[in-house]
C-alpha cells in the first residue's frame, strides 16, 4: 500500500500489553471487512436468473429476471434508513461499533437465502423472504459505507485522501471478483439441475460464514472518532445536516446517481445483460463481472492518488467525457454480434472510467462533511443516490429495453444521470490538498 503512512497506534495483545498496531494492518482490516460485507450483498446479481426461475415461475422468462433486478433493487430502499440509524450511531458512539453492528446484520440477512424455501414449496411467501433478507441487507450496507469510509479518510492526510478512500472501492471490485469466482466455480463443477436445486445457496453460506472473519480482522482498528465525542453538536446529526450542510447533501446525492449508475451497469449488469438480452451462457456473464471486477480492484488505487494529484473535479470530468464517448459505440459493437469475446471488451472498456470517476467520487463526498457529521452525511447521501439510480439500474435499464425495444436502452440511461452528475460535480467544493473540517 504505497502511500500509507506507518505511524503505530496500539491494541490490546492476549497477554494483557500493549503492541503496535501498523496503520497498513488498519487498512487492510477496514477493507477486507468491508469486501466481505459487499460480497454478501452482491453476490445476489450473479444468480439472479436463477432466483428469477425459483421464485417467480409463473412469469414469462423476461419477467422474471425483471423481478429478480426488481427484488435485488429492493435492498437498497433502505439503504438511506440503514445510512441515518447506523450513520448517527458512528457519529455518537464511534466507527468501530457501527461497522461491527453492519457485519452481524449482514449475516443475518444472508441467513435468509441460505434456509429460504421456494415458490415451489411455499408458494407466494418465498418471494415475501426474499425481499426481506434484501432489505436487512440494504440496511446494513447503508450503514456500512459510511462508518468505513469515515474511518479511511480519518486515518489520512491532505495530500493521500484520495488514495486512502480508494480502498473503499477497492473492496467493492474484491466482493465482485470473490462472487464471479465463486460463481464460476459453480458452475464449471456442478451440473445446471444441480445448481438450480441447491448449487445457488451456496455463495449465501459462504457469504454467511465470512462475517465471523471479518468481525476478527476489525477487532484491533482504533477509533478514529473517540477523542471527538464530547465535542459532538446538540442536536442530532441529521437535523445538522439537513440546515447547515443542505447543498452537500444535494449535489453529493447527484454525484452518486452518476457514479453508482455506471458503476452497476458496468460492474454488475452486463452479467445478467449477456444471459438474459444476449443470451450469452452464464459463464460469459459471469466472466465479464471477473475482468470488471479484477480491473477495479488494480486500478482503484491508482484512481486515488490521480485525484490527489490533479485535482478531483480534473479527474472525475475526464473520466466522465470518456465514458459518455465510449458507452454507445460499446453497445453497439457488442450487439452487432454478440459474443464471450466482446462481452469482455466491453466490461473493460467501460469499467476503466467508471473506476476512476466512482473513487473521486466518494472521496470529494467525503470530505465536504465535518467529522462530527461525517458519516451519516456520506451514508444518507450514498443512501439516497445509490437506492434510486444504482440498485435499480439494472431493473431500469432492462425495463427500458423492454419498452424502447432497443438493446441500446442501458447506455442512454447512463448517459442521462452522467450529465446530471457531471454538473452537480463541477459545483461541488474541490477539498483537495486541504485540512479536513
Amino acid at each position: 500500500m504505497s502511500g500509507l503512512r506507518t505511524t503505530p497506534s496500539s491494541a490490546a495483545a492476549t497477554d494483557g500489553t500493549v503492541r503496535p498496531v501498523s496503520l497498513r494492518k488498519k487498512i487492510a482490516a477496514i477493507t477486507i471487512g468491508n469486501g466481505l460485507e459487499f460480497f454478501d450483498f452482491a453476490i445476489y446479481t450473479y444468480f439472479a436468473t436463477i432466483l428469477g426461475k425459483l421464485f417467480f415461475p409463473s412469469a414469462s422468462p423476461f419477467a422474471q429476471l425483471l423481478l429478480s433486478l426488481a427484488t435485488f433493487g429492493v435492498g437498497f430502499v433502505v439503504r438511506p434508513i440503514g445510512g441515518i440509524v447506523i450513520g448517527t450511531y458512528a457519529d455518537r458512539h464511534g466507527r468501530k461499533a457501527a461497522m461491527t453492528l453492519t457485519l452481524w446484520l449482514m449475516a443475518a440477512g444472508s441467513v435468509v437465502f441460505v434456509v429460504a424455501p421456494t415458490y415451489a414449496q411455499i408458494g407466494i411467501a418465498a418471494p415475501i423472504l426474499l425481499i426481506f433478507g434484501r432489505l436487512v441487507q440494504g440496511f446494513a450496507v447503508g450503514g456500512e459505507v459510511g462508518a468505513s469510509t469515515s474511518m479511511l479518510l480519518e486515518y489520512s492526510n491532505p495530500n493521500n485522501r484520495g488514495l486512502f478512500a480508494s480502498w473503499q472501492a477497492f473492496s467493492q471490485a474484491l466482493s465482485t471478483l470473490l462472487g464471479s469466482l465463486v460463481g464460476l466455480a459453480l458452475t464449471a463443477v456442478l451440473t445446471s439441475e444441480q445448481l438450480m436445486s441447491w448449487g445457488w445457496r451456496v455463495p449465501f453460506l459462504i457469504g454467511m460464514a465470512l462475517i465471523p472473519v471479518g468481525t476478527y480482522i476489525r477487532r484491533h482498528l482504533d477509533e478514529t472518532h473517540e477523542a471527538n465525542l464530547a465535542k459532538r453538536p446538540t442536536r442530532s446529526p441529521v437535523v445538522e445536516l439537513l440546515t447547515t450542510h443542505r447543498r452537500a447533501v444535494v449535489l453529493g446525492i447527484l454525484m452518486t446517481a452518476g457514479a453508482t449508475s455506471s458503476n452497476y451497469i458496468s460492474l454488475h449488469y452486463l452479467t445478467n445483460y449477456g444471459v438474459g438480452v444476449l443470451k450469452l451462457s452464464l459463464t460469459s456473464g459471469l466472466l465479464a463481472s471477473f475482468v470488471a471486477g479484477g480491473l477495479q480492484l488494480g486500478l482503484a488505487a491508482i484512481a486515488g492518488m490521480a485525484s490527489d494529484r490533479w485535482g478531483r473535479k480534473r479527474v472525475v470530468t475526464i473520466a466522465r467525457v470518456v465514458l459518455l464517448v465510449a458507452i454507445v459505440p460499446a453497445f453497439m459493437w457488442l450487439t452487432a454480434a454478440p459474443d464471450t469475446g466482446r462481452l469482455l471488451v466491453v466490461a473493460a472498456v467501460l469499467t476503466i472510467p467508471t473506476v476512476f470517476i466512482s473513487v473521486t467520487t466518494i472521496t470529494m463526498i467525503t470530505e465536504v462533511f465535518p467529522r462530527a457529521t461525517r458519516a451519516t452525511g456520506l451514508a444518507i447521501v450514498y443512501g439516497v443516490g445509490v437506492s434510486v439510480f444504482g440498485g435499480f439500474a439494472q431493473f431500469i435499464a432492462t425495463w427500458l429495453i423492454g419498452v424502447t425495444g432497443s438493446k441500446l436502452a442501458p447506455a442512454g440511461y447512463v448517459i442521462a444521470v452522467s450529465l446530471v452528475s457531471l454538473i452537480a460535480a463541477l459545483m461541488a467544493r474541490e477539498m483537495a490538498g486541504k485540512p479536513l473540517d
